[in-house]
């Protein structure tokens, strides 16, 4: 069993991944992030001219066992072909994290971190590890395609392609509230004082997966009683089972810095580009594919559209499904897996 920093023991997945001690890490904020590690999970072998490389980051509170689903042989991300690297993201308590991070960097101390500082750990980890320089396909859902979009803009001569599932290359403002929505009800628990969690928000939990439960899904799941096709027997039974468990996994400091990280993710905000984000899209080389849902809430198929404008090697295929933004995460629907792994592989091809 594992303590959270909020005093809850969570039964712990055995371990299965590596970790990459970063030392200490300059962020973009000033802080330094001292003795920062980064967990990671690989599939697949490294080919002899390193040729192979897939990185699949992390979404929004997930850790490399929610995602590894998408691996395996004969998959788009076929382990068989591909020597694939699952960074976990900062903030999901198997990398640094609030809930590992010591004293004093604790509670309002904890130095956040941003896509920008997240992607250069992991490209420094690829290099040092294994001697990459190039990769062949970022390829990520939510967060993780805002990370392979941070990936494309930053080191566009070591990116090859990017897929961008649900994502954007910055938080959109109507997507800033939603955050500050789902966010202020986890703090508006009673244990949640002066910036810090005093014990285990359970009330908060059960907020905040109601508020995220009405914009993860579309109106068309909810209509359509969508949810009965998981084996929930009610809609009660499915709120319950499948979003106030999903959150409750988590240490709900951790669920903050991810916030945090996914509200400061643009990929202008940096010395490179300087707050311009037209220069940034114009300078990604990569191949992008971009396949947005056509039902998601907050990462709109607008937000790629207008990006289009500025891409230089980009296609925007939207995922026709009722599966709003988790039409991304197809691990209920093998309709839209399908779909997005048929694009990735003609990614792949080309």
């Amino acid at each position: 069993m594992n303590t959270t920093s909020t005093g809850a023991s969570v039964a712990a997945p055995a371990r299965d991944f590596q970790v990459f001690d970063a030392g200490n890490v300059l962020l973009q904020s000033g802080r330094t992030f001292r003795n920062m590690t980064l967990a990671y999970k690989t599939f697949g072998v490294l080919n002899a001219d390193k040729s192979n490389v897939i990185v699949y980051p992390t979404s929004y509170s997930a850790q490399h066992y929610d995602t590894q689903f998408m691996v395996g042989e004969g998959a788009a991300l076929d382990s068989s072909k591909y020597f694939i690297i699952i960074p976990n993201l900062f903030g999901n308590g198997l990398s640094s994290s609030p809930s590992n991070t010591p004293w004093p960097d604790v509670g309002s101390r904890y130095p956040n971190v941003t896509c920008f500082d997240a992607v250069h750990v992991q490209r420094r980890m690829l290099k040092q590890l294994w001697g990459i320089d190039k990769v062949a396909l970022v390829y990520g859902w939510s967060m993780g395609a805002m990370q392979a979009y941070h990936w494309a803009a930053l080191f566009p001569d070591a990116v090859e392609r990017i897929a961008v599932l649900c994502g954007a290359a910055r938080c959109a403002p109507h997507n800033h509230v939603f955050i500050e929505g789902v966010k202020h009800a986890l703090m508006a628990d009673p244990a949640f004082r002066d910036g810090v969690f005093t014990e285990r928000p359970v009330r908060g939990f059960r907020a905040m997966a109601r508020c995220y439960a009405s914009w993860a899904l579309s109106q068309t799941f909810y209509r359509d009683e969508m949810w009965r096709t998981l084996g929930a027997t009610s809609l009660e039974d499915y709120l319950v089972s499948f979003w106030e468990a999903n959150y409750a996994r988590r240490d709900a400091s951790d669920l903050l810095a991810q916030f945090w990280t996914w509200q400061h993710g643009d990929i202008s905000a940096n010395s490179v580009y300087g707050g311009d984000f037209s220069k940034a899209l114009a300078g990604i080389r990569a191949k992008t594919l971009l396949m947005p849902g056509d039902q998601d809430l907050y990462f709109q198929v607008e937000d790629n559209r207008l990006e289009m404008q500025h891409l230089q090697h980009a296609e925007l295929h939207p995922i026709p499904s009722a599966w709003g933004h988790r039409a991304g995460h197809p691990m209920n629907s093998p309709q839209d897996r399908a779909f997005i792994e048929t694009r990735v592989r003609a990614l792949l091809a080309s």
